[in-house]
Order: C-alpha cells, then structure tokens, then sequence
C-alpha cells in the first residue's frame, strides 16, 4: 500500500479567539468531523482583555481527540496536524513554561497611550513600514512596553515572551518557534529579511533570544511528549505543522489570492483582505501586511467588532426577543434577523458605530466608543437591531476603501466566517459595498487553509493551485442598486460622524478609565 493511501486524512487546529476548532479533512477538501471548544474571555477591567493559555491548550487537545474519534481513523491514517491562530496574543514564561501571565489578547487596550510614544518619540511610523503591523494596543510590540514600565518584574523574570501557538507548541514539543505569518503581526518582525527587528526589539526592550525562534510556516515538528499523543490519539511521531495565522489562512481557504478578489471575513472580529506577491505597506499606516509564504503575502485591516456586535444586540437589548426565538424553535439569532428583516434598508436614518471594543482598521483608535445616532421617537427595537448589523457592514466598507487605494478595485468579495451564514447579512454587504458577495461551499476557511498549508509542508502537493478544486463558489449575492445608492448616502454621514467625534471619543475613554471600578 503507497504512503499516500496509508496517510489520507489532514487534521487542522484553529486557535480562534473564542474557541478551538478542529476538523479532520481529506485529500479532496472534505470536512469529515470538526468539533468546536469554547473558552472565555476575561475582561476584569474595560481596558483588559484576557484568556487562560491552559484552557486553551486543552482545548485544543480535547479537539483532535474529538475529530480523531467522530471521523473513526487510525492514527497511521493521519498526514499532519496543521495549524492556524488568531494573532498578537502575548504570554511571558519563564524557564520551564510556567505562567507569568495570561494571554493577553489582540482586544486588551491597555497599552493604548504607547501609540502616541511610538509615533511622537520612537519613530513609530518607519517601524509599521519595517513591520507592516499598525500601530495599535492590539500590536504585541505595544504590550511589551507597557509590561516594561507598569509591570518590571514579570519583564524581568520572563525568559520568553510568546504567542498562544507557541505555547501550544512549546508545550507539545519544548520547543519555541514561531511563524513568519504569527511573527509577521507582532510589530516585531521585520518583513524584508524575516527576522527580528532591530528597531522595534529597542523600543520595547526585548533581546531577540526572548522570543522564539521564527521559522517558515510550512516547518513542522515531530516527537510530541507521549502523555498528549496518548490523549490526542496521534503517534507521537505525527508530524504538527506549525502553519500560519488565521486571517492569511481564510484567504487560501476561500480561494481570493487574485487580483480585485478580497476575503471577508465576519465572526467574533472582522476582516478584509487581498493578497500580493511582496511586501507591501501603506503610507498612511491604515492596512497590515503579514506574512503566508515568501511569496504570498496578505494586506488588509482587522475590525475588532464583527460578530460580538451581535452577541451584544442579543444579550443587552433583545434578551426578550432572543428567548421569544427559542420559544418558537428558532435560532435565537434568526429570529432577530428576522425581526431586522422587517425595516427597510438604512433602519429608517438610524446609524450605529459599532465601536464598543475601541477599532483597529482604518482608524486604529482604542478610544473609539458606540454611538446611535439618529435615534428618534420613531425607531423601535428592530431599528435598532438592523442598524447594528448594517453599522458591522459599514465598518468592513471603510476597511476595503483603503484596501482599494493600495491594491485597486473590488471585482468579487469572498465571504466566511459565521456571518456567511447569514443570507441577509450578506445581502447587505453587496448592497453597501456595491461588490457580489460569493460564498464558497465551506465557511471553515481558515481551517481548509491549514490544511492546504500542511498538505504543501509535508510535499504532498507543489503550489496552492493543486488544492483549488477545494473550494466551490456554493451561492452569490449581487448588488441591488436602489439600496447601494441609498448606503452611499448614509455611509457618508457615518464617515462624518465618526470623524466629528474623535476627540470627544478621549475624553469619554479618559472618564471611563478614571471611574473604572
């Protein structure tokens, strides 16, 4: 029997920000079993963002052992395990792995007030030129400084400062290694020569033997620690890739690498990307550029408030409606769909600025906050339901404007994450953006593209177009030109609006962090 008939299946971990999803997929980009393992987000104070890394790491353990269980395959039936994660989480850990802190994730703010330190005093802008990551509290660059000046004995005492793959990583093997793409969103590595940066390392504080060691995103590593090839199910000799981050991952999964073909995605965050063939950085500082392959490289702008806008609508406004949903049998979320459904396009001038967790792209203001505005006696519940999910969908538009200045105009977008699950929300992000919206047979992207990363690392297959039968265009939604021509007129004013209230939006963070309790 030939290696590749004993060895059909490719395991991928997603270590997303709210959860771990794992699938067991084949050699022709079918999902098999996936399974899925929350975990929470602790938030102690508003500017404070953070997760358990054990929790985490079990999770991910739990998970293959799940997919190895519900697909029934034999741990000589599995090529690699493949792997994709959010970005910009920071762990310090001393010698033997143990804890100095949690992990901080891309969401926490606290470090908000270095952005002003980096651009006024440190040259800021030529290090996001070398970086390609904007200048932002989510940036582990910033994280750093803030440990070193509020916190000098955990940044002292640390032996490494870490992402959550890498301790997943060092974890399962006692080796820390990081990925060009994982390194490439830091704000500490340098695109050009793919290693560390000087100027960034100096402005932190931070040698280079206190991080990992950056490898391509095709190295894999093998000779896991017995006990979690035990609980896994695996040979402790199954190869684990260590892949890439979850963003440039969706883009492979949903098949956009062509010119004018950007990826969309929608779940806890958000994010618009295209790709290119080199390095490339944007003048004004709004886009990242992180890193798939030495010729693959994927520029855009994350939104830290996608899908969590929702889960907001659900729990602090529409409770009510929500268990009315579960009453009837539905998916609570259908069911405030549906009640949006019932108010025309544009929520009758209702507009939300869906900012609660401060905004990276185009803005990149920690300080941003949520604002109704045009609230009137009129506008019911459902209004401002709609507008929620409207003002999520303004949100990606501002985004792929500036991508469009860098990488030219829009010819398809490509949907995925939980929001492509959702026809209307779909339906308005044609409508506002004025683009179709296609959405490929699998939502899971980032998880096909682990896989296709893995199948590549372990020789299988010799470039990307080999797996890009993978992905099947399942349905599209095309513009309707009366609601566009209505959006350009309010995404307009929400342009304005945000604009308008940027210095009231430091004054109200300041207050908020002074009455913090």
């Amino acid at each position: 029997m030939s290696l590749t008939l004993q060895k059909p299946y490719i395991i991928a971990a997603d270590l997303g920000t709210t959860s771990a999803k794992t699938l067991v997929i084949d050699r022709d980009g079918r999902v098999l079993a996936s399974n899925s393992n929350e975990y929470p987000l602790h938030t102690p104070r508003p500017d404070m963002a953070e997760q358990d890394p054990d929790e985490i790491f079990q999770a991910v353990v739990s998970g293959i052992q799940a997919v190895v269980a519900k697909a029934r395959i034999l741990p000589s039936q599995v090529l690699c395990v493949s792997f994709s994660s959010a970005m910009h989480s920071l762990i310090a850990v001393d010698r033997d792995l143990n804890l100095l802190t949690p992990c901080i994730t891309f969401a926490d703010n606290r470090s908000v007030a270095y952005v002003k330190t980096l651009k006024e005093e440190l040259n800021g802008h030529q290090i996001y030129m070398n970086t390609g990551t904007p200048l932002h509290p989510m940036s582990p660059l910033l994280k750093l400084m803030w440990f070193r000046d509020h916190r000098p004995d955990i940044f002292e005492q640390a032996y490494k400062f870490i992402g959550i793959k890498e301790y997943v990583f060092a974890k399962l093997f006692g080796q820390f290694v990081v990925d060009y793409s994982i390194a490439s969103a830091t704000g500490l590595f340098n695109l050009r020569n793919l290693r560390w940066d000087e100027q960034a390392l100096e402005a932190c504080g931070v040698r280079e033997e206190q991080l990992s060691e950056p490898v391509s995103t095709v190295h894999h590593l093998s000779g896991m620690k017995p006990q979690y090839a035990e609980a896994m199910g695996l040979h402790a000799d199954t190869p684990f890739v260590v892949g890439a981050s979850d963003g440039v991952l969706a883009n492979l999964g949903v098949g956009a690498f062509e010119p004018g073909v950007y990826a969309v995605t929608i779940g806890t965050s958000g994010a618009v990307r295209g790709v290119v063939r080199e390095p490339v950085t944007d003048p004004k500082g709004r886009l990242f550029c992180y890193a798939l392959k030495e010729d693959f490289w994927v520029v855009g702008g994350a939104i830290n408030n996608g899908g969590i806008m929702f889960r907001w609508v659900r729990d602090q406004l529409a409770t009510a409606e929500a268990e009315e949903g579960r009453r009837r049998g539905l998916d609570p979320y259908d069911y405030l769909t549906s009640l949006a459904e019932e108010v025309a396009a544009g929520s009758d001038g209702l507009i939300f600025l869906p900012l609660l967790a401060g905004e990276r792209a185009p803005y990149w203001n920690a300080n941003a906050r949520g604002v109704f505005f045009g609230l009137s006696l009129y506008h019911q519940k459902k209004h401002m339901i709609r507008a929620v999910l409207e003002g999520v969908v303004y949100r990606i538009h501002s985004v792929l404007g500036a991508l469009e200045e860098l990488s030219g105009p829009t010819r398809e977008i490509r949907a995925s994450g939980g929001f492509a699950r959702s026809p209307f929300w779909l339906q308005c992000m044609a409508d506002v953006t004025g683009s179709s919206v296609a959405v490929p047979n699998s939502i899971e992207s980032s998880g096909l593209g682990a896989a296709q990363l893995g199948m590549l690392a372990m020789g299988e297959i010799k470039d990307f177009s080999s797996v890009h039968n993978w992905m099947q265009i399942q349905h599209s939604h095309r513009t309707d030109d009366g609601n566009y021509q209505l959006y350009k007129q309010l995404t307009n004013i929400y342009n304005r609006v945000y604009h308008q209230l940027k210095d009231e939006f430091d004054a109200i963070a300041a207050y908020q962090q002074e009455h913090a309790k």
